[in-house]
């Protein structure tokens, strides 16, 4: 694999940013990593960071460019901030970026497939939110999305996390605008959504503090009739757990190669 940080203007932040690609190629004469790489443009995944992280966050605490290597997969892991991938109404235009900017971005830099049935995206926690919003509001551009840990459930949090680090961040991010009944709603994207969606993954350990969100989640998936392969089990909030959730998403993608 080959293992890029790139550092690039954004036009729709208005800032330079940031990016950590993963991309694959063949390494037989490297000695343990068996790498794959195929005649074509790699499929992709867009791979997103939890509130606290940032686009490194995945391959300083996780295996994750070794499992990608015996994929064949390349990676894009984004820089967003704490910013829950929204049009900030005190900030930046995060959505923005994520969804029109940065697919394009990367469609210039790499040599990647651009077709819906190579791409996917996951995410954990604030990333997990983030993905799934993705492909619920733009499904025509994925193959499957996965959500690890996800902070499913933001209408709850703007509505009853009165802690006062999250009140501030949900008023820098939302300000007065409400959550509940918008696009910014998974719950209500869920009810919206048309027959064409991308497969499904969720992954919660029954430890984890956000485990009644991804409950709430699949249950509103079972009301509405939306296909999701979701599964919880023993693990908290932390790395060792998406350490290992990380290959089983991997394993789950329906690859090609």
């Amino acid at each position: 694999m080959a293992l890029i940080r790139c550092d690039f203007p954004s036009e729709a932040l208005e800032l330079a940013t940031s990016m950590t690609v993963l991309l694959p190629q063949q390494a037989s004469s490297q000695i343990g990593l068996d790498g794959q790489s195929g005649d074509g443009p790699p499929p992709v995944l867009y791979l997103l960071h939890g509130l606290t992280d940032d686009d490194t966050a995945w391959t300083r605490y996780t295996s994750l460019e070794r499992y990608a290597a015996a994929r064949g997969i390349a990676v894009v892991m984004p820089q967003v901030h704490r910013s829950f991938y929204a049009d900030e109404r005190y900030g930046l235009k995060f959505w923005t970026f994520l969804s029109e900017e940065l697919p394009a971005t990367v469609a210039r830099f790499f040599r990647v497939s651009a077709q819906p049935e190579d791409t996917f995206v996951a995410g954990l926690s604030m990333g997990g939110y983030g993905a799934f919003k993705w492909a619920l509001r733009q499904p025509e551009r994925f193959a499957a999305a996965a959500s690890l840990s996800g902070a499913l459930d933001l209408a709850y949090i703007y509505e009853w996390d009165k802690r006062p680090h999250i009140t501030e961040l949900v008023a820098r991010v939302f300000g007065d605008r409400p959550v509940a009944g918008t696009d910014d709603d998974l719950l209500h994207l869920l009810a919206q959504a048309g027959p064409e969606l991308p497969r499904l993954m969720l992954r919660c350990g029954t430890e984890d503090l956000l485990v009644a969100q991804n409950e709430r989640f699949v249950e509103t998936c079972r009301k509405h009739a939306v296909e999701i392969d979701a599964g919880f089990g023993p693990g908290a909030h932390e790395w060792s757990y998406w350490d290992a959730q990380i290959q089983a998403v991997l394993d789950w993608l329906p690859l090609k190669r």
